[in-house]
């Protein structure tokens, strides 16, 4: 993660929330790298605090956060979602590296399907994102359709950080769940001949069963859309 990502982030959450939202965001942010308890206060009233509406930033805006803004899918984040990312950046430098993962992983175990949203959205601009693999492989495996989208949809963090197995698994249960897989972040570079076959083999299944193969199956098999 780049120091100014999260400022820069709060900086556009700042800028189109009431004053005293604004007010509470910056402060909430501040006093989350001295207390653990005022983070995890401020984690859990976030969604409360800021609300959950879609920021709508305009892509000239996010172009200006740097290299992370090319992948860093702002306009369909929630308000939230932004805020809880700055505060956990606030709370992770108040800690020893030692600490930072299990914080992660702690908060993942404990929190409510939209906590978990943010903080899989945020994987990839942690530092040291590649200690949490653990938590974004079970995602995968969540029940939770929105726990599930935040980690397939638009993310980097799988295409950066998972195994070719892992990967594979994501890709096919997103088409099990009907998730587009145009929105799978890396899949033109992660796709081989492994899930090619796994998709294939999919397709084959749903149509020896009479139902549909979801068209974009072909993003990976390369065949003719279904």
């Amino acid at each position: 993660m780049t120091d100014s990502l999260p400022s820069a982030v709060a900086a556009l959450v700042c800028a189109r929330v009431p004053p005293e939202v604004a007010s509470w965001l910056g402060e909430a942010a501040a006093l989350s790298a001295r207390s653990a308890d005022a983070f995890r206060s401020a984690w859990s009233a976030a969604g409360r605090r800021l609300g959950r509406a879609p920021l709508a930033i305009p892509t000239t805006d996010i172009a200006r956060l740097g290299p992370d803004g090319a992948v860093f899918a702002l306009q369909t984040w929630a308000t939230d979602e932004c805020g809880r990312g700055v505060l956990l950046a606030g709370a992770l430098s108040g800690l020893p590296p030692a600490e930072q993962a299990p914080l992660v992983a702690e908060l993942y175990r404990t929190g409510e399907v939209r906590e978990r949203q943010a903080l899989l959205k945020w994987l990839a601009f942690l530092p040291g994102p590649e200690r949490f693999v653990a938590v974004a492989v079970d995602a995968v495996r969540s029940s939770a359709l929105p726990v599930l989208e935040a980690i397939t949809c638009d993310n980097p963090y799988p295409a950066a950080f998972f195994t070719g197995a892992a990967f594979n698994q994501m890709v096919l249960k997103a088409l099990f769940n009907e998730i587009p897989l145009r929105r799978v972040y890396g899949l033109h570079e992660r796709r081989g001949e492994e899930l090619a076959r796994m998709v294939a083999a999919y397709a084959s299944e749903r149509r020896a069963a009479g139902r549909p193969v979801p068209k974009d199956a072909a993003l990976v098999t390369g065949g003719p859309r279904a």
